[in-house]
């Protein structure tokens, strides 16, 4: 297994030639995220993409009055930052770093030079695009019209795929704020999995006691983010 300073603990730039990651390597930089941290701000023009490798980063719409909802999650299998290479160089959404954890990160100048110079550069970070687009597009759907429990089991599967372990260190205030509803809501979803015995949470620390049972609990907006990402993104290919 590579190290977490590795960057093919990134599975997306695992997933580059090796030729490809051997340049690559001169110009990624690592960085420690922390929890809270904001990587870019809705219409602020971005000065890097960041792949994380422990750390989770959600995308989330910040409305004109302050509320927010979570429209994508990304970890360990992607990029933070796609406006860069596809052209728009702003988005209007925020970056905001979920988990903290550890990551690295490429220039803007750096990663539209590679896009533009490499083929399999360009159509390894255009499929890892349709399958974000696909968890937001998923992610509407879900939020309109699944249950708030449902919402809760798609959004710790979702994590769950992108870190280590099976614990979680994240507030109900947090998880509505993602989820884009109200607190109680939350707390009635979460007393639900925990008396059903599918999570522990205490304190700010959810921690998953049965995955399978979760898997069978949430919708199938789930399976269906989790079958395009297999499908569009490739097996481990660097060393």
């Amino acid at each position: 297994m590579p190290g977490t300073h590795d960057p093919t603990s990134n599975h997306l730039l695992a997933a580059l030639p090796v030729e490809e990651m051997a340049r690559w390597r001169h110009h990624l930089e690592p960085v420690n995220l922390q929890l809270g941290q904001v990587l870019y701000e809705s219409g602020s023009v971005q000065s890097h993409v960041y792949f994380p490798s422990t750390a989770i980063v959600s995308l989330l719409y910040v409305t004109e009055s302050g509320q927010s909802a979570e429209i994508a999650v990304v970890g360990n299998e992607g990029v933070v930052g796609i406006a860069l290479f596809m052209g728009g160089e702003t988005t209007p959404n925020r970056a905001v770093v979920q988990s903290g954890g550890l990551g690295f990160r490429l220039s803007a100048q750096a990663i539209k030079a590679e896009f533009s110079r490499s083929a399999p550069v360009m159509h390894l970070l255009l499929r890892y695009t349709q399958a974000l687009i696909t968890q937001m597009a998923q992610t509407a759907v879900c939020n309109r019209h699944h249950s708030v429990d449902q919402q809760l089991c798609r959004w710790l599967l979702l994590s769950l795929d992108r870190l280590a372990g099976t614990e979680l260190t994240m507030t109900q205030e947090l998880i509505a704020n993602m989820l884009g509803v109200r607190r109680e809501g939350v707390t009635e979803a979460a007393l639900k999995l925990q008396r059903a015995g599918l999570i522990s949470y205490t304190r700010g620390h959810v921690k998953v006691l049965d995955r399978p049972g979760l898997e069978r609990r949430t919708c199938e907006c789930y399976a269906v983010v989790k079958a395009e990402y297999d499908r569009l993104l490739p097996e481990r290919t660097s060393t």
